[in-house]
């Protein structure tokens, strides 16, 4: 929790205390549903929540915004943006059910009120939204193709509508057919813990 606190300090009492309360829930969910690795879940807050976080240093969403979080698996990036960003909606989406029970249980836990969640495939979701975020779903490619038709025409944003991707390694290969209308930043810019070295957002203006 303090590493969330030295990147975002002005977070609200009932921010901090929703994400404070991640940790108990997901601990919990965890042990019936597996959905963080079981060496990791220790690393929640550094592995999960922060690099969800990620996406907040690259674009302060304006109220209103609608995001649709595809693979979502237990919920992230989705959940801890949706706690950032209290005024935009949330939609959370995978192909497990068992995982979407997760994201549902931990939402309606700590009182979130702009999520929802839905069992399905990307490719079935007809929904319109401002951006899609993902984290490690497909390659970048795939992911253009699926959700291209979920992008919303008009931009409310400082930056155009697209997709969001919290990628690792090397993406220079991955990025190449888009790279006139693809922004890669590197986590290491804001976050100096040594998991982000080889972190990277990558943008992709649809």
């Amino acid at each position: 929790m303090e590493q969330i606190l030295k990147y975002f300090p002005t977070l609200t009492e009932t921010q901090k205390e929703q994400y404070r309360m991640l940790d108990a829930l997901y601990h919990d969910w965890n042990a019936k549903i597996n959905v963080v690795s079981r060496k990791d879940i220790d690393n929640l807050y550094e592995h999960h929540v922060l690099h969800s976080l990620g996406i907040a240093e690259v674009i302060r969403f304006k109220p209103g915004t609608k995001i649709m979080d595809i693979g979502t698996g237990g919920g992230f990036p989705g959940i801890p943006l949706a706690i950032m960003f209290p005024d935009c909606h949330f939609h959370l989406v995978d192909s497990i059910g068992k995982k979407i029970k997760v994201c549902m249980e931990v939402a309606q836990g700590i009182g979130l009120k702009n999520v929802t969640c839905c069992h399905e495939r990307v490719e079935d979701e007809k929904g319109k939204f401002d951006f899609v975020v993902s984290r490690a779903v497909m390659p970048l490619a795939d992911l253009v193709k699926v959700v291209r038709k979920n992008i919303a025409k008009e931009s409310h944003n400082g930056m155009p509508n697209g997709l969001i991707c919290l990628k690792g390694g090397e993406v220079d290969r991955e990025i190449h057919p888009f790279k006139h209308i693809a922004m890669v930043t590197p986590l290491s810019d804001y976050f100096q813990e040594e998991y982000f070295d080889t972190k990277k957002i990558v943008y992709v203006s649809l």
